[in-house]
């Protein structure tokens, strides 16, 4: 039997680093991020990431680890945390992934194998040329011959997927659709119990979100994106792409005033969260608590703690 772990989601603002280090205490765990922005240092404010204090003394792991300069994907982290996750297995405490980055958690408790390829490799970079010089059209194309399967998928306009189809095929002479298929063949590496924080009420979830967002402008995001931009990023790197960095880089440059720029946090926040939702309701496996008007976090812990019990974990 694989062993068990904990799977801690839903949108943003639900609670779930409160949760997750209340169901740490209690069940002698340890915290591992599954957010695609966390990950990066100098990303505090904006990301949510827990402070000192709100870590309470529970070990986190996955938060701060990156420079804000690097691209990092679901491969990328399904490489680096497994190790994480099997080392506090090792030591006897249970691993509690929390966050909102649906994919890179379901990879990580699959165990998930992506194909090769790099986005920086020399094929890559081929790929890219062509696509600059020629279009996606004739790269589409060749998709078609070798993989028809995936290019009957993909839109015209997916290039980023075209261009990683055709290059796992070029480099390991293997479709992306064979990889794939031999993967989703593989047993997961972890046995996952998943629970979800939702709002009962979409209105109540897009009020908190409202309250967030002037909490983080209040609390120094402003300056925390004038401290990246210092460091000479470009505006293509990933980190300045996540939803508030973006929008403050425009105060900061004179495209935006505050109120502006606050409005559209707020509002690419909550279509966030809606995407988010979309994504995890493919899981039947997962566990709901809906908030009513507040955030009972003693009864969250209560009901999480009983659906644990119940799947053998205690």
């Amino acid at each position: 039997m694989p062993a068990k772990i904990v799977c801690l989601t839903g949108p943003t603002a639900c609670g779930k680093t409160t949760l997750g280090v209340l169901l740490a205490k209690k069940l002698n765990g340890e915290v591992v991020s599954a957010d695609s922005m966390q990950i990066y240092r100098g990303l505090t404010i904006g990301t949510a990431a827990p402070t000192e204090a709100e870590m309470d003394g529970v070990p986190h792991h996955m938060i701060a680890v990156a420079s804000p300069a690097e691209p990092w994907s679901a491969a990328r982290y399904v490489q680096a945390v497994l190790p994480i996750i099997d080392g506090i297995l090792a030591r006897g405490r249970l691993p509690i992934l929390v966050g909102g980055t649906g994919l890179w958690m379901e990879a990580a408790v699959k165990g998930r194998v992506f194909a090769p390829g790099q986005a920086g490799g020399a094929v890559r970079r081929e790929l890219e040329g062509r696509l600059a010089a020629e279009g996606i059209k004739p790269l589409l194309d060749q998709l078609r011959q070798v993989d028809p399967e995936t290019a009957a998928r993909l839109h015209p306009a997916d290039e980023k997927r075209i261009l990683r189809a055709l290059e796992v095929f070029l480099e390991t002479g293997t479709t992306i659709t064979a990889h794939n298929r031999a993967d989703q063949a593989l047993p997961p590496r972890y046995g996952a119990v998943w629970i979800g924080l939702r709002f009962a009420d979409r209105e109540d979830m897009k009020q908190l979100i409202d309250r967030r967002v002037d909490a983080m402008e209040e609390a120094g995001l402003l300056e925390e994106v004038r401290a990246l931009l210092e460091r000479k990023l470009p505006s293509s790197a990933t980190a300045m792409q996540a939803i508030g960095y973006k929008e403050f880089r425009g105060v900061l440059e004179g495209t935006a005033t505050l109120e502006e720029a606050l409005a559209e946090v707020k509002l690419r926040s909550r279509q966030y969260a809606k995407r988010q939702l979309t994504w995890l309701r493919r899981n039947p496996a997962i566990h709901w608590i809906s908030w009513e008007k507040e955030r009972d976090f003693a009864w969250a812990l209560q009901v999480s703690t009983e659906i644990l019990a119940a799947a053998g974990v205690s």
